[in-house]
């Protein structure tokens, strides 16, 4: 399945993230506030979801995870906004000539309850990715005996397929528009 020895069509990549709760911050999950007592722990906002998404773009295309390219250390992404990883996962998927195909997660955590707010979390994924709402799968289990009831677990999937030739940008351009 090689095109003219750029690799293959389509590329899988995975993700997973979890973070504590804690008292004092707001919950945000898939790039939207959620109503609870707590919030996730994090140097960044604690969006498990997206963090798990970014690491999921980034493995597809062999790019270095979210730990290195936006490391804890930096004081520049404490408190940042999640969405601002995606984003640069997803210009690095774009960049190495591939479009998403479609992204699939499971969400971990005993509360708050997930679907109820689970439209709103899909339709916020698929604007952040730009992709069809229909193309972004969100599931939600509780960590019954696992003793994870403190925190929130994500697993995400993507896929990714090569963008028709002609696209914004080819391999070619990828160092140059990179940051």
């Amino acid at each position: 399945m090689r095109i003219r020895g750029r690799g293959f069509r389509m590329r899988i990549g995975y993700g997973w993230d979890s973070h504590e709760f804690k008292r004092g911050i707001p919950l945000k999950i898939g790039g939207v506030t959620l109503p609870h007592n707590k919030g996730l722990g994090g140097h960044s906002d604690g969006d498990v979801l997206l963090h798990a998404l970014t690491d999921a773009l980034l493995g597809a295309i062999a790019e270095p995870d979210i730990g290195t390219l936006f490391s804890p250390s930096d004081s520049r992404w404490k408190g940042a906004d999640s969405s601002v990883f995606l984003a640069e996962a997803l210009e690095r998927v774009t960049s190495a000539g591939f479009q998403i195909g479609n992204v699939d997660s499971t969400l971990i955590l005993a509360a708050p309850k997930i679907g109820p707010q689970a439209d709103r979390i899909r339709e916020r994924v698929a604007e952040l990715l730009n992709i069809p709402a229909d193309r972004v799968g969100i599931k939600a289990k509780t960590p019954e005996g696992m003793g994870t009831e403190n925190a929130a677990i994500a697993h995400a999937v993507v896929l990714l397929e090569e963008r028709p030739t002609g696209s914004r940008h080819t391999k070619s351009t990828r160092k140059a528009t990179r940051r």
